[in-house]
């Protein structure tokens, strides 16, 4: 199939809209009905840090937490949480006591923050903490959270192979600390209990308080030793049992739930400041961490605030960080973080209705989480996020969700449709009764936007340069195209009809430089825009193909967006169509047409007609006078009948033309938003996005 398809006028997509907006209105106004079951979610939990295999993974070794006025610290169990300890203003960091890469033990501050910093860089996850040892402060870098010994020694092999690391460690042998210790003592406070672990600290031995709930009562111990192994926990028996004075040791139960306390100078990066770190063992724990205050703050989620409490644990062996709040108070931030919150009311509240079924279609999504706070599910930046006009759209819907036979529906949503939206069939193969393309008035995002004209420069080229940088001139070419004169100096030629420092200009144009004009578009923008030029390199190397393209074709589904594409005649498949997202390092959306600049018929003596660049015969231009010659150059171009001009190429050379951003199923929300402006409620709104739906909810 031909890759240049007819697109319909945004005129005629205005017109099929007002006609389906004047059929459906009467049955679309009414308000939502009073649902005898509609289902409910009192609290939602959202993963920010967790590894969730084929879904999603954000890992972190730790996590750093603060509230003004403290935090409490507990214990999750099935029946309550235990609360253990409370905290003041300073941060706290929580991790799990687990196998980590131990890279160096210093008493050289700076160098354990260059370990740890060039371990970061490398795509690793290092902490510093330390230790009173031998009478002075040794500071130790370890890298990861690792659920066995082996994975962490793969670890330390990977980081001792890079230089840096090399000569930072010098003659220091890395190793791999684990989760097994010997435990001893009972203790008041933590004051008593680090009075105890100076015994090993000064034979030089690791040893750290830690805290358990007996009872519902808080008691301290001294844990000593980080071995991995079987071998290493009997040596360091044998190491302990000569020091005298100390407490009985046992080997320390990891089944039972403990906190044991580090001093974590990571957050901070001064050997001055620290803060307490807790490490809790795998398995079953559960830390809950909660506050009287206005929401908590965590550090590595760019140091948002949060609503409701933080559960931490160990999830496919890894540090899995859970915000659990309650549910409608999770959509004060998801809101605002999804569309404007200077957006209509009507356009909000659709949002609002939207993201709250999203969310209970999901379930427990992520295993121990019903959705996460990326694109992946709904963003949601905490109470940080929130906005009073977004707030009180989810006030003004509270309870309400769409249903399809009386479930909730996966409430999709993208930025822009591009004029239509689309098909489920188109993105992901399958068919949802609710999600069915109709025309969608997304054209607002282009009111404010400059026009760019495609033109032709002297010496040869092509590219866009925006409309209030040219003049008319009155003139025109030869064959009747509009001549155009920049009207000021150094005038950027741009690749694509918009401005990109990051994209070398293909020219820089003097004042009065005539330029002849091969067309006319809006800037680049979520509801149209283009991307290019690609050689058949550049095409051949993001399809994974085997030799450069020649030739790219496209099927189109419904809503005009690709559903199937060839490259050199040949399928280009891929699991869904969506994917073809991914094309060319990631294209707003599929609904795209492709224009082969290089792609040409021509016609030859007695009829017969030949296709470029298939045919690899030398392509002759003739000249007024008559007089052919072989073309030599990069680019030419082609006029039709009535004046207009094409650009072609001698070599292969591709842009994608498209329409929309994202996958653009179901709620547009630039679609939204106009229809908000032209007066419909956000009911109307949802039943004309989601195909017979209804609203049910308080």
């Amino acid at each position: 199939m031909a890759t240049r398809r007819a697109k319909m006028k945004k005129g005629a997509v205005a017109a099929v809209l007002s006609a389906a907006i004047a059929i459906s209105i009467s049955a679309w106004t009414a308000p939502p009905s009073e649902g005898a079951s509609v289902p409910r979610l009192e609290s939602i939990r959202v993963a920010l840090f967790i590894e969730a295999p084929g879904k999603y993974r954000l890992n972190t070794s730790a996590a750093t937490f603060s509230a003004e006025g403290g935090l409490k610290i507990g214990m999750r169990t099935p029946a309550a949480v235990e609360p253990w300890l409370t905290t003041g203003n300073d941060p706290v960091r929580i991790a799990i006591d687990d196998y980590k890469a131990k890279m160096i033990e210093t008493a050289d501050f700076n160098t354990a923050l260059t370990v740890q910093k060039r371990l970061d860089a490398l795509g690793g996850s290092a902490v510093i903490t330390s230790l009173s040892k031998t009478g002075k402060t040794v500071y130790i870098v370890a890298e990861g959270s690792y659920s066995t010994a082996v994975e962490a020694r793969t670890a330390l092999d990977k980081w001792s192979k890079d230089g840096t690391i090399v000569s930072l460690l010098g003659a220091v042998k890395a190793s791999v600390s684990g989760p097994l210790h010997l435990e001893g003592g009972n203790y008041a406070n933590e004051a008593a209990a680090r009075s105890a672990v100076q015994l090993f600290a000064a034979a030089g031995i690791d040893a750290y308080p830690a805290v358990r709930n007996t009872g519902g009562k808080t008691e301290y111990s001294i844990m000593v030793g980080s071995a991995a192994d079987a071998a290493g926990l009997s040596a360091l028996k044998a190491q302990a049992a000569k020091v005298s004075g100390a407490p009985a040791l046992r080997e320390a139960d990891t089944a039972l739930p403990y906190l044991l306390i580090r001093d974590d100078f990571t957050a901070t990066g001064a050997a001055k400041s620290s803060n307490v770190s807790y490490s809790f063992p795998s398995g079953s724990t559960k830390v809950w961490i909660s506050t009287d205050a206005s929401g908590i703050i965590l550090k590595e989620r760019a140091g948002q605030t949060y609503r409701g409490s933080f559960e931490a644990s160990a999830y496919n062996g890894k540090l899995a960080i859970i915000n659990e709040l309650p549910f409608e108070q999770y959509l004060y931030s998801v809101v605002p973080s999804e569309m404007p919150s200077s957006w209509p009311a009507e356009a909000l509240k659709s949002q609002a209705v939207a993201a709250r079924s999203y969310a209970l279609y999901q379930g427990l999504g992520f295993g121990i989480a019903h959705v996460n706070d990326t694109e992946l599910s709904q963003v949601y930046k905490g109470k940080t996020g929130e906005k009073d006009s977004t707030t009180n759209a989810v006030k003004a819907t509270e309870g309400q969700v769409a249903l399809y036979n009386g479930k909730p529906i996966e409430g999709l949503f993208s930025s822009n449709a591009g004029g239509q939206t689309a098909d489920a069939t188109e993105i992901w193969g399958n068919a949802v009764p609710y999600l069915k393309s109709v025309p969608s008035p997304d054209q607002s995002v282009e009111k404010t936007l400059k026009q760019w004209y495609k033109v032709a420069i002297p010496g040869g080229g092509t590219g866009y340069i925006r409309e209030d940088l040219l003049k008319e001139t009155g003139k025109t070419n030869p064959v009747g195209a509009v001549v155009l004169a920049t009207n000021t100096d150094n005038v950027n030629v741009r690749s694509t009809p918009v401005v990109d420092d990051k994209v070398t200009p293909v020219a820089k144009l003097a004042i009065g430089t005539e330029v002849v004009v091969l067309g006319k578009v809006v800037e680049s923008n979520t509801m149209s825009w283009v991307r290019g030029p690609y050689t058949a390199e550049d095409v051949q190397k993001s399809a994974g193909l085997p030799s450069p393209v020649r030739t790219l074709e496209a099927a189109f589904g419904p809503s005009g967006r690709v559903i199937s594409m060839t490259a050199n005649g040949s399928p280009l498949t891929t699991k869904t169509p969506v994917t073809y997202r991914t094309l060319m390092g990631g294209l707003p959306s599929t609904r795209f047409t492709i224009d082969e600049t290089a792609r040409v018929t021509v016609l030859g003596a007695g009829g017969a007609t030949s296709e470029r660049p298939n045919s690899p015969a030398t392509l002759y231009i003739q000249g007024a006078n008559g007089t052919s010659t072989a073309l030599s150059s990069s680019g030419y171009y082609i006029a039709d009948g009535e004046g207009n001009l094409r650009a072609a190429t001698r070599d292969p050379q591709y842009y994608f033309n498209g329409y929309g951003n994202g996958h653009g199923v179901g709620l547009s929300q630039y679609g939204a938003l106009g229809l908000a402006q032209l007066g419909y409620d956000y009911a109307y709104i949802l039943k004309y996005y989601y195909k017979d739906i209804t609203i049910e909810g308080q």
